[in-house]
């Protein structure tokens, strides 16, 4: 097993009296994507921005490439993590290329590299047509693609996806999680944050279950999606199933 890319060490967040998170120790490699899952309040986005460098753990630690993420500069971070936030608003009256060419930002000019970059980013999240259009004219879905073209722009070792396909419709769900497995298996390390159980067993190498804060059930889909453990994290009966064609859980819930 090689070296983790991300690293927490019995990482813990406090606000006030809540705890937010509490003693949270991951390993993340190349390669790989993993799925946030849990409840809402469960941590799953005050985890990933641990992870981002974004915020900073109160009791243990955060690391990337085995240095402390709090310790690397701006844009030197900017270099090996790209973030997709959940708040995809642009106030400013940008077109959308000129948003996905922010994530171009981190690296020396080369007009004729990076249009070629931004111009694949558009294609992938499906957005080329709209590329002269204000994002503040944008839908829900469409500023959400524009987001994470942004976010692939950057060309970053390690992507970090916070509920991606929350805006999105059935088509681009598929095809958003689809093109993250494939950036893993060109050698990312891909971590994202989802609601929907069955896009995280169907697309997930390693799924991370949150519960209050606290990691209720870690490893492959099968391992982790079982009817006790969701029950147990959700307090919803389930039934979990053989996906018909992809050879995953598919999780049903039942009436109370």
């Amino acid at each position: 097993m090689s070296a983790p890319l991300l690293e927490l060490r019995n990482a813990g967040v406090q606000r006030g009296d809540r705890q937010v998170l509490a003693g949270v120790s991951l390993c993340l490699q190349a390669g790989t994507l993993t799925a946030l899952v849990g409840p809402n309040g469960a941590g799953k986005s005050t985890l990933l921005a641990l992870l981002a460098g974004d915020a900073k753990p109160d009791r243990g630690e955060a690391l990337l490439q085995g240095r402390a993420l709090a310790e690397w500069p701006v844009r030197g971070l900017a270099l090996q993590r790209a973030v997709m936030a959940q708040d995809h608003a642009v106030h400013f009256a940008f077109s959308v290329r000129e948003v996905v060419a922010m994530g171009r930002l981190p690296h020396p000019p080369d007009p004729l590299e990076d249009a070629r970059i931004i111009d694949d980013a558009l294609a992938e999240v499906d957005v080329s047509s709209l590329a002269e259009r204000d994002v503040q004219t944008l839908s829900g879905g469409e500023a959400a693609r524009t987001s994470l073209a942004r976010a692939l722009v950057q060309r970053t070792p390690i992507l970090l996806l916070d509920e991606p396909t929350a805006a999105l419709d059935l088509r681009h769900q598929e095809r958003t999680l689809h093109g993250a497995r494939e950036l893993a298996r060109q050698g990312r390390c891909v971590v994202v944050v989802l609601h929907d159980l069955n896009l995280a067993s169907a697309y997930a190498d390693r799924i991370v279950m949150l519960c209050e804060g606290r990691i209720a059930a870690d490893g492959a889909p099968r391992e982790v999606l079982t009817r006790e453990i969701i029950a147990q994290v959700y307090a919803q009966p389930v039934q979990v199933v053989e996906h018909p064609t992809r050879g995953v859980p598919l999780v049903v819930p039942c009436d109370e």
